[in-house]
């Protein structure tokens, strides 16, 4: 098993797609890249900590490679977006790819590089490569969100703008 670790806005819509995918074995909402240890929900929003809010995907790259991860983490989020994710702005809801050794690293710079290059956006990517730090789990309440509470959780999706723009950049993947 190996780690993987992306922040893309709110954790509670970056858990679903993940965590339907073969090969993922776990999928963690939390905290990840500030400078306050143990923050909460609370803290993390007031902006104070330096934490985004990320998950931490726990993956067979045997049979879900981290280049398919990365894959699927463009498609969920707005990479040309540096001041948050749709509705939610702010430090804590920026993009970044979190890496966890020299590979990963390689990887994720590919394909940013590629995405720009691509020319499927016209804005610069924003997204932060980053090396990884200390991963803290969210409360108890954010873990699979989309379970717990789906109907606010697709209210959500589609009201902060995330679902429309997917679908305009990606289609109906």
């Amino acid at each position: 098993m190996a780690i993987a670790t992306f922040a893309g806005g709110c954790f509670w819509c970056m858990v679903k797609p993940f965590d339907q995918q073969e090969g993922i074995e776990s999928v963690i909402s939390g905290y990840t890249g500030g400078h306050t240890d143990n923050p909460t929900y609370e803290e993390v929003c007031s902006e104070t900590t330096g934490h985004f809010e990320a998950v931490q995907i726990t993956f067979n790259p045997v049979i879900y490679p981290y280049e398919k991860l990365l894959a699927l983490y463009w498609t969920l989020i707005d990479p040309t977006d540096a001041g948050g994710q749709f509705y939610d702005r702010g430090q804590s809801y920026m993009t970044a790819i979190f890496y966890h050794d020299e590979e990963q690293q390689q990887l994720a710079e590919a394909s940013k590089k590629a995405l720009q290059e691509s020319g499927k956006f016209k804005a610069p990517i924003a997204v932060q490569i980053l090396p990884a730090k200390t991963f803290y789990s969210a409360e108890t309440y954010h873990q699979h969100y989309y379970k717990k509470n789906p109907a606010h959780y697709e209210r959500y999706s589609v009201g902060s703008g995330r679902t429309t723009f997917q679908q305009q950049h990606w289609g109906n993947k």
